[in-house]
């Protein structure tokens, strides 16, 4: 049986995750204690072996939000995921959804929904947001998935999940080639982040400036330099060998990034040619531009 537990920071779209893994087959249950999750999934593996269920009736996959909203209760979800890690039969994910604090003050101001710590830190939204980061700083760091939805769209944060939980093979990783500006911010969920503001910027050619590294001549101005073509070759070589060991270890999606300043030409052109070539090799590739319609 598939399982997933939803947590993460408040506001950071844990309903928009919801709303998706529900749309893709999963039985989904929202703000749920951690205390009650373990027996549920006893519930859930009874109707996997009784006969009188048919298939249909058989919960197969489910997801279940569960945060700080669940007050003391919350704390006892570092138990509550150990045990299902040694539960059989139970297959065990955990995603974890973020934002940053300005995004997250400024999505409640929009909102005027209080936070789940606004009575603990005295109506003080900004310590409320710092309390519950250190809070979940541990649930975090054991995450299966991280998600900073920071400067995602709704439409782009629900691709990234349906792609995440739809059927895959067992045995391959998804890997996300990401762009990105640096003057927008590092994306929180990279795995592996290449600067690439070091080499032939095509901003400063008047017939490229306005095109991005989706178009033939912006890569070719880019990659039309030893600098360029030595680079690719080292990252390739480093990142060919880190995959077989980060699928050894049970990591299920890797996420580089290449960011230049605006994340335009340079680390379009390095996302584009990198998810080619994890293509070519069998992999399941996202090609992902963060910033490309940024302004």
């Amino acid at each position: 049986m598939e399982f997933i537990i939803v947590t993460g920071i408040s506001g950071s779209g844990k309903s928009s995750c919801i709303q998706v893994l529900e749309d893709i087959g999963f039985f989904c249950i929202d703000n749920m204690p951690p205390q009650l999750i373990s027996n549920f999934a006893e519930i859930c593996s009874e109707s996997h072996s009784d006969n009188r269920y048919d298939s249909g009736e058989r919960i197969s996959k489910v997801a279940i939000v569960t945060d700080i909203r669940g007050g003391t209760l919350f704390l006892k979800l570092s138990e509550c995921i150990a045990k299902l890690k040694n539960t059989d039969g139970i297959k065990l994910k955990v995603l974890f959804l973020e934002a940053t604090k300005e995004v997250l003050m400024k999505r409640y101001s929009e909102t005027r929904r209080k936070h789940p710590l606004d009575e603990a830190s005295g109506g003080d939204l900004g310590k409320a947001i710092d309390a519950e980061i250190e809070l979940l700083s541990d649930i975090r760091a054991h995450a299966d998935y991280i998600i900073d939805s920071s400067l995602l769209t709704s439409s782009q944060l629900k691709e990234q999940i349906a792609e995440l939980f739809l059927e895959k093979p067992e045995d391959r990783m998804i890997i996300s080639c990401m762009s990105f500006g640096f003057k927008y911010g590092v994306p929180g969920e990279a795995d592996l982040v290449f600067d690439v503001r070091c080499l032939p910027n095509p901003f400063y050619v008047p017939e490229l400036k306005h095109k991005t590294g989706l178009d033939k001549d912006v890569r070719d101005y880019v990659m039309d330099s030893e600098m360029s073509v030595e680079f690719e070759r080292k990252i390739y070589d480093m990142v060919d060998f880190l995959i077989p060991l980060y699928i050894h270890e049970g990591k299920s999606r890797l996420v580089i990034a290449f960011g230049c300043t605006g994340g335009k030409h340079r680390s379009i052109t390095f996302a584009h040619r990198a998810a080619e070539h994890f293509g070519e090799k069998g992999g399941i590739v996202r090609e992902v531009h963060r910033d490309i319609d940024k302004k």
